[in-house]
């Protein structure tokens, strides 16, 4: 599986779990949708930088991760960053609002 079908199912996974987890879902719906927007990327960010760091510790090989600690890696990340932030916002906005949430 390359690294930018990873992303993608990574950002589409973290949609769901604000989607469908109790407690987490009602208290997310209650966000403004810019704070919303930010979370996700943000968290997604965490993820895409622990990724470099792992790499560039020498031990992101270990975890199965293949992502030169380079220049040329760096910029990879970053394009594969804003696909997981494009198919984290659209699965989010087609995912179905469950019941604590719409009501």
């Amino acid at each position: 599986m390359s690294v930018e079908s990873l992303a993608l199912i990574a950002g589409g996974v973290l949609s769901l779990l604000f989607s469908y987890i109790p407690g987490l879902n009602a208290s997310f719906a209650g966000l403004g949708s810019e704070v919303k927007r930010l979370i996700m990327a943000g968290l997604l960010f965490l993820v895409a930088a622990s990724v470099y760091g792992l790499s560039c510790a020498g031990v992101g090989a270990s975890f199965g991760i293949d992502v030169q600690c380079t220049q040329e890696g760096l910029l990879g990340l970053i394009n594969v960053f804003v696909l997981a932030v494009i198919a984290n916002q659209g699965a989010y906005a087609i995912t179905p609002k469950v019941k604590a949430v719409r009501g």
